[in-house]
């Protein structure tokens, strides 16, 4: 590594918002399913921003940092948020709901994050200044890139995903029977479109756009 220092800077200034858009966008999942009816994840503990309760240890840890150190756009997934669609009171309208409430929430916090970046940046200034909002800029303007990431990633309509969900719920009944049963096979496509780099192809035109109009 020709500059450890450098990538455990970077690391520090990626690390928290990384963390903080997969616990959030977990979390959302479940307060949309306990809002309409179903309130498994708040029984299991789930609703709860305390990223030990989410935390997989690959997905959320060594996949965004291996990422990061590729230099390649920094993703990751938490624990999935425990969710019974038979108890939400429209199961098909809640699906959808539900599965649209976590990439809802990357949008939202991608905002949020945008405007702090722009606070921060007016006061960069003197070296007194830039001492203490420099980091917090760059920590701001990496919210917003992962968050925007990680929510159009998962509008994919591809089940498991957030987008295949929302999918399911839209379409009419058997033809979202037919659909749902390429869930079990949806993270080995994932990987082999990921391989092929079409998903690249997809979204990353997608996220530039909307990053670059947010700041």
């Amino acid at each position: 590594m020709a500059n450890p220092h450098g990538f455990i800077v970077e690391l520090l200034i990626w690390a928290l918002p990384t963390v903080f858009a997969i616990v959030a966008h977990e979390v959302m999942h479940g307060v949309a399913a306990r809002f309409l009816g179903d309130d498994t994840a708040a029984r299991a503990g789930r609703l709860t921003l305390n990223p030990l309760s989410h935390i997989d240890p690959f997905g959320t840890v060594i996949l965004p940092a291996l990422l990061l150190f590729a230099h390649l756009p920094v993703f990751g997934y938490a624990k999935p948020v425990p969710v019974d669609f038979r108890r939400l009171r429209n199961p098909r309208g809640g699906m959808i709901a539900v599965a649209a409430a976590g990439p809802l929430t990357n949008f939202a916090v991608a905002a949020a994050s945008a405007l702090a970046a722009r606070v921060f940046a007016a006061h960069l200034g003197g070296p007194y200044g830039r001492s203490i909002f420099f980091p917090l800029a760059l920590m701001a303007q990496a919210s917003v890139i992962i968050n925007v990431s990680l929510a159009v990633f998962n509008l994919l309509p591809l089940p498991p995903l957030d987008g295949g969900r929302v999918l399911t719920g839209l379409l009419p009944l058997a033809a979202a029977r037919r659909f749902a049963r390429i869930e079990r096979f949806g993270f080995l496509i994932l990987l082999l479109l990921l391989y092929t780099n079409a998903v690249d192809a997809v979204i990353n035109p997608i996220i530039f756009a909307i990053t670059r109009a947010l700041l």
